[in-house]
């Protein structure tokens, strides 16, 4: 049996120390694309965070995961859980891929993996997504894995000089389920 953890082309695992090159690219390129924009880290700083995931404890649905490519072993992004409320049966989550490795599928199988696991497994109920409106390729992706908008929060985040909407999305675990296969085989 191969890992649960493992498709075709992707591998989620933990963060180690040595994944903080790219996670300081992935930065970089989330500033590009306009996503984020945070002062400048020192290389110091990406090592010192990469350290920091690889040794933390679990924190209960809340996790942080590299996304590796399976022919490569390269990490070309990193996917992850959090805002997750047991009680209520809905959670959070978040993607990057680099700049280099998008439009490769690597995204959707990771998210696939992922939403497998928190459904599944860990019987969440409904995962949200937050999405700036300006990033159209996330939101042709989430649309095709059969995310629903559910609303939009008008000039919700300032970002690169100007206030832009934020684009809210979910999908229910019976949605998954007649989409995508819950035992991944």
């Amino acid at each position: 049996m191969t890992s649960f953890w493992t498709g075709e082309r992707v591998r989620l695992r933990g963060i180690e120390p040595d994944d903080w090159t790219a996670l300081m690219r992935f930065a970089g390129d989330e500033e590009r694309l306009g996503d984020v924009l945070h002062p400048p880290r020192s290389a110091e700083g990406y090592r010192a965070r990469a350290k920091e995931q690889a040794a933390a404890a679990s924190d209960g649905d809340c996790f942080h995961l590299a996304i590796e490519a399976v022919d490569t072993g390269e990490m070309v992004g990193a996917v992850g859980s959090h805002h997750a409320d047991p009680r209520a049966g809905w959670f959070e989550y978040g993607v990057t891929i680099g700049a280099d490795h998008r439009r490769e599928g690597y995204a959707a199988e990771a998210v696939v993996l992922l939403l497998r696991y928190m459904f599944a497994e860990r019987r969440y109920h409904k995962c949200e997504a937050r999405i700036f409106v300006h990033n159209e390729a996330s939101l042709a992706l989430h649309r095709r894995l059969g995310f629903v908008e559910e609303g939009r929060l008008r000039d919700h985040v300032f970002l690169t000089g100007r206030h832009r909407d934020l684009v809210l999305m979910g999908m229910l675990a019976g949605e998954f389920a007649q989409l995508h296969s819950l035992s991944g085989r």
